[in-house]
């Protein structure tokens, strides 16, 4: 048995996510506008690669997945309060946990697009953020908008507000200047996020 693991997001591994980001198409398309999920994937893989990424279980089981990439191929993000986006970041467009009993697991998400995004040479990665009040549940927080996140989690990352409008917020995370505690490698990411988020050790009980 292999431990966790993560994967970059493409057509193919797409059908290991949730049904209802198969056919989604709110982020490539704009209001009052559709788009074509196949044609779009075929110009992403062909311009840009993998275009997020997926987190397995050691079974094999997603446990969430990520989406993002330069902001041109996300139409919607233009007309979205505090946009658009800048030319010059990757845009983290939304995320999907399956269950609440892995918190960790979009922690592991952000990490994996911040080691593949300062692999790609992009000089920052750039979200949209929500200002939620004091106490709110991590249901709301992370399991309800798949497609905004809360910008004290982001803060926690070094990600600073650009642009506000009301609640929402455009958060960028500048990356030229960061420290490589991650390589960028996805196995690599893997490591430092099991080192992070491992069980402290039970401890011993004497005379064993």
């Amino acid at each position: 048995m292999t431990g966790p693991r993560v994967s970059g997001l493409t057509g193919v591994t797409l059908q290991d996510t949730p049904n209802v980001c198969h056919e989604c198409i709110w982020w490539q398309s704009r209001s009052g506008r559709t788009a074509d999920k196949r044609k779009w994937i075929e110009k992403a893989e062909t311009d840009w690669g993998a275009w997020g990424t997926v987190y397995y279980d050691a079974d094999g089981h997603v446990l969430g997945s990520m989406q993002y990439g330069p902001a041109e191929l996300f139409p919607r993000a233009a007309e979205l309060p505090a946009g658009p986006p800048s030319a010059d970041a990757v845009l983290v467009t939304c995320a999907y946990l399956v269950e609440t009993s892995s918190p960790w697991v979009m922690q592991s998400l952000f990490l994996a697009a911040i080691g593949d995004a300062r692999d790609r040479g992009a000089k920052a990665l750039e979200t949209f953020a929500y200002r939620y009040r004091e106490g709110e549940s991590q249901y709301e927080r992370f399991l309800v908008h798949k497609t905004i996140f809360p910008s004290d989690f982001l803060a926690d990352f070094g990600f600073r507000t650009l642009r506000r409008a009301g609640n929402v917020e455009l958060a960028r995370l500048e990356l030229g200047g960061l420290v490589p505690v991650v390589e960028g490698k996805r196995e690599k990411v893997m490591r430092v996020v099991k080192e992070a988020f491992a069980p402290a050790p039970e401890p011993v009980p004497p005379g064993l």
